[in-house]
C-alpha cells in the first residue's frame, strides 16, 4: 500500500507541475510542495499507527 501511494503521490505532483490540478489551495504550478506535506504527514501517521 505504502508503495503505491507513494507512485500515486509523485504522480499527482508531476502533473501539479505539467498542469496545476485546480483543486482548492492546488491553483498554481508551484503549489506542487503542499502535496509533499500532505504525503509526509500521511506517511507520519502510518508508521505511528501501525503494529508494532
Amino acid at each position: 500500500m505504502s508503495k503505491l501511494f507513494s507512485f500515486l503521490i509523485v504522480l499527482a505532483m508531476a502533473l501539479q507541475i505539467v498542469r496545476p490540478l485546480g483543486l482548492p489551495g492546488l491553483r498554481r504550478r508551484g503549489d506542487f510542495w503542499k502535496l509533499a506535506i500532505g504525503a509526509m504527514v500521511v506517511f507520519g501517521l502510518d508508521v505511528l499507527l501501525r503494529p508494532h
